[in-house]
């Protein structure tokens, strides 16, 4: 089986992992049914194991085969970058930017660097994907996404994903909010995360990662926060401030657009803090929109801009 014949196999095993099915794989390829089979036995051919479990609905692949699409996907997103690396240079294609965002940054500063990068690159392809951490980072590592505004802390290993370079925006600092007439609204200082500790809280979900930096903070002054109501919606969490069921502590940035009925505060001392950074892969291909993008955001966060990261986005040979 040679590297094409190799490759084709495991786009045709990705995109069934993606879709369910062979139809819809086929559907996806531009290839029909009987062609995605027989690329998909050849590649069970060649690696000796079964990929595919048999007479499942919808597809499932084996342990093999999911090894293979894990692997597969990084290296497809980079033949794919290559390819489109040789076009941009080629003058064939016009620049294109694939970028993603956590939901609190996509509401506060990343609009204002979309609208600038539209200004100074209008011919860019722009398309932006709205995403949780969890979702952000694979996306990076497997090629799907050019560039992402991540953030990350010591105690959130999985945001640890090798291969990553990062770029440094700025610091998020968790803020406090109260309901409007709590007692520790009234004295008008910044309050410690240990004046909270006797308090009801408003909490994410097990899984949450902003609330996951929240309990290590607390655990670190030496309680554990007490919560009645839990949700990854920070409106959700605001609002149920504003109505007095507990107390929160929730990032900068969540905080900016407090409803009515809630008092934010500054924390002092044991405040946890997040880097919001600008991410895409080590060794890939970084396209010029990406470069350009990256030097937007460190502009408007107020991070002097890097000789790489800054350089404009070159205009498409036409």
């Amino acid at each position: 089986m040679n590297l094409i014949g190799y490759l084709r196999g495991i786009r045709a095993l990705c995109e069934v992992d993606a879709h369910g099915s062979y139809s819809a794989a086929a559907d996806a390829l531009g290839l029909t049914q009987s062609a995605v089979s027989q690329h998909l036995a050849a590649l069970e051919r060649e690696t000796g194991l079964p990929l595919v479990e048999r007479g499942t609905r919808p597809a499932a692949l084996t342990e093999a085969g999911y090894a293979l699409v894990r692997h597969g996907r990084a290296v497809l997103g980079r033949l794919d970058a290559a390819a489109l690396e040789l076009a941009e240079i080629a003058g064939r294609r016009a620049a294109r930017l694939r970028f993603g965002s956590f939901p609190t940054a996509l509401t506060t500063f990343v609009p204002a660097a979309i609208a600038r990068l539209r200004t100074e690159h209008p011919t860019v392809a722009l398309s932006v994907v709205d995403d949780h951490m969890q979702g952000l980072l694979p996306r990076l590592v497997d090629g799907e996404l050019d560039l992402a505004v991540i953030f990350d802390h010591a105690t959130l290993p999985e945001t640890a994903a090798d291969g990553l370079r990062r770029i440094h925006l700025f610091d998020d600092r968790y803020q406090v909010l109260l309901p409007a007439g709590h007692r520790l609204a009234r004295r008008r200082r910044t309050l410690g995360i240990a004046d909270l500790a006797e308090e009801v809280w408003i909490g994410g979900r097990a899984e949450s990662v902003w609330f996951q930096i929240v309990r290590h903070a607390c655990r670190g002054a030496g309680f554990e926060p007490r919560t009645s109501l839990a949700s990854d919606d920070y409106r959700a969490v605001q609002a149920f401030v504003a109505a007095g069921l507990g107390v929160a502590v929730v990032p900068g940035l969540a905080a900016r657009h407090a409803p009515p009925g809630v008092a934010v505060f500054g924390l002092g001392a044991g405040a946890p803090v997040r880097r919001i950074c600008v991410a895409h892969v080590e060794d890939g291909f970084q396209p010029q929109a990406a470069r350009a993008m990256t030097g937007i955001l460190q502009n408007l966060t107020g991070r002097p801009a890097s000789r790489v990261s800054a350089a404009p986005a070159a205009p498409p040979r036409t």
